[in-house]
């Protein structure tokens, strides 16, 4: 770790689908800043990889993060190994989305990963957290504007970027802060796989969905994963 980047020492963060792709990024970069990371998500073999690439600062607990029950056991596991939490990352997200033509147990998945989950995780994680505390809702610009082909992805999305005000206000009486980050569109494991690795492919595609009509270039891949990985 570079002690000139330590910023975080003495921080424990929680960071859910950290087992791929930006959520092991974020991971990654907490520790580099100081913190010790906690790798949540429902692949142990990818977690565990995860955590043994950050080094001794990090450590995987498997969590499903739609179960209230694995939500209550990984944060015990927290209290218990380390004795306090002081920031969340909700990070985990499912892209399962066919726009219009969603089906009804698509839109119940979709929205109890990206958005029930994450308002429960929160519940639960700042029940035990302190002033000073920080939880960080990751939305997407796909929340602000309107897309043709999705539905799911961006209400979701939307319905993040509003709770995020309402916790905001209501556990700022107790120094908690709840702030969003909002990517735009990235390439990422699954815009990979769906432009067949070919980056104009997938700027067609984004001009398609997304208003800036463009994805973020290979080079940055490293920093710019998203997948499903809770």
């Amino acid at each position: 770790m570079n002690t000139q980047n330590a910023r975080l020492n003495g921080k424990l963060a929680i960071v859910t689908g950290a087992t791929q792709g930006l959520g092991a990024d974020i991971a990654a970069s907490l520790a580099a800043s100081g913190a010790q990371v906690v790798v949540v998500g429902r692949g142990r073999e990818a977690g565990e990889a995860v955590a043994a690439a950050i080094g001794a600062q990090a450590c995987f607990v498997e969590t499903d993060i739609t179960d209230d029950h694995a939500i209550d056991r990984c944060i015990a596991t927290v209290l218990d190994r380390h004795g306090h939490l002081d920031i969340l990352v909700n990070n985990a997200c499912s892209y399962d989305d066919q726009g219009l033509p969603s089906s009804r147990a698509q839109w119940l998945n979709t929205l109890n990963v990206n958005l029930v989950s994450a308002a429960i995780f929160t519940q639960k994680a700042t029940a035990v957290m302190g002033p000073g505390g920080v939880v960080v809702n990751l939305g997407s610009t796909g929340g602000k504007f309107g897309a043709d082909g999705r539905a799911i992805y961006p209400a979701s999305k939307a319905a993040l970027l509003q709770i995020t005000r309402n916790f905001a206000v209501a556990l700022a009486p107790r120094g908690i802060r709840v702030l969003s980050v909002s990517p735009a569109w990235t390439w990422s494991p699954s815009v990979e796989r769906m432009s067949g690795g070919s980056t104009e492919v997938a700027d067609a595609l984004a001009a398609y969905l997304a208003h800036l009509g463009t994805v973020k270039p290979p080079a940055l891949k490293r920093i710019q994963k998203v997948e499903r990985c809770d």
